[in-house]
C-alpha cells in the first residue's frame, strides 16, 4: 500500500482527470488492471491473504509499483516465493574506486575482486607478490587456478583445494543455469585443464566462504593464509577476496616485509618459481 500511494496516475500512464483524490497514488484498481490481474485478487495479495502467487504475476506488480531490485525481491519473499537472483541497481554501478580503496587498505596482505564468471576485476600489490597476479596476464580466477604454472608452481595446497574451487563455481552456475557468461567460462577451462573436468563430473557443489592456503613464496619461504569471498550486497554480480595470515610460519611478519621497500626491492628482481 505504501508503495501504490508513490505512483502517481501519470506516472502510471493513466489520466488523472484533474480530479481531487481521497487518497495518494495508485488505487487497487489501476494497480490491477495495469498488472493484468482481477481486482479482487490483487486486494487479497495487499491483504497478504494465502492465495496463489506466480513470480510473473509479482513481476508485473512490480513494474507497475515501480519496484527497485530490492524491494522487487522483498516482495517475492512476502508473497513465500524465492526472491530472483540479485540484480545491481543502476545507480550502484559505479563503486570501483571504493572497492578499490576496500583492498588497498587490506595491505599488506593480499586481496582481489572477481565478477559472476569469476574474471577478476582488480587486486592489491600483496596479490600480485604472493599470489603471482600480474596485469598483463590474469584474467579469469578459475581459468588461471587451473593453468597458471606460476600459481601452481607456489601453491602447496593447488590439490587440496582444486576440489572446493570446482564445487563453489558449480553452486555459482547452478544459480543461473541458463547463462552464457559461465557457459563460456566452463568451456574455456574444460578445454584447458583435464583436471578440471574430472573434478567437474565429480558434482559437488558448495557455497563460497573460507578456503585455507599453503604458498611457498621465493623470498620469504612458507606462508599459511585464509581467504574469505565476501558478497558485496549493493553489488552482487561482485565478490571480495580477503587472504588473512594464519598464525603459522611467521606469516603476519613476512607479508608485511613483502611489502616494506625492502621487500618491494627484492620483488623486482626475477625468482625462479
Amino acid at each position: 500500500m505504501s508503495r501504490r500511494a508513490r505512483v502517481t496516475p501519470a506516472e502510471a500512464g493513466l489520466p488523472d482527470g484533474g480530479a481531487r483524490r481521497r487518497t495518494p497514488g495508485l488505487r487497487r484498481e489501476e494497480v490491477a488492471v495495469l498488472a493484468g490481474v482481477g481486482a479482487s485478487w490483487y486486494q487479497w495479495l495487499e491483504q497478504g491473504r494465502d492465495i496463489s502467487v506466480s513470480p510473473q504475476v509479482l513481476d508485473a506488480v512490480a513494474r507497475v509499483l515501480r519496484l527497485g531490485n530490492t524491494e522487487r525481491r522483498h516482495l517475492y519473499v512476502l508473497a513465500g516465493l524465492n526472491p530472483p537472483v540479485p540484480e545491481v541497481a543502476p545507480e550502484l554501478r559505479d563503486m570501483c574506486d571504493g572497492l578499490r580503496r576496500l583492498i588497498d587498505t587490506w595491505m599488506p596482505y593480499p586481496a582481489h575482486i572477481m565478477d559472476m564468471y569469476y574474471n577478476c576485476v582488480m587486486f592489491n600489490d600483496a596479490a600480485a607478490v604472493v599470489l603471482g597476479m600480474r596485469a598483463d596476464l590474469t584474467r579469469n580466477c578459475l581459468v588461471d587456478f587451473f593453468t597458471d604454472p606460476l600459481y601452481r608452481a607456489r601453491s602447496h595446497s593447488w590439490e587440496s583445494n582444486a576440489r572446493a574451487v570446482v564445487a563453489q563455481f558449480r553452486a555459482a552456475c547452478a544459480a543461473r543455469p541458463d547463462d552464457e557468461g559461465y557457459r563460456s567460462v566452463l568451456a574455456e577451462v574444460s578445454e584447458a585443464s583435464e583436471e578440471f573436468t574430472a573434478l567437474w563430473e565429480e558434482r559437488d557443489i558448495e557455497e563460497p566462504g573460507q578456503i585455507r592456503k599453503e604458498l611457498e613464496h621465493p623470498l620469504v619461504g612458507v606462508l599459511f593464509v585464509e581467504s574469505t569471498a565476501m558478497r558485496v550486497p549493493a553489488r552482487p554480480d561482485l565478490t571480495v577476496v580477503l587472504h588473512t595470515p594464519l598464525d603459522e610460519a611467521n606469516t603476519a611478519a613476512k607479508l608485511e616485509w613483502l611489502a616494506s621497500p625492502e621487500g618491494r626491492r627484492g620483488a623486482m628482481y626475477p625468482v625462479a618459481g
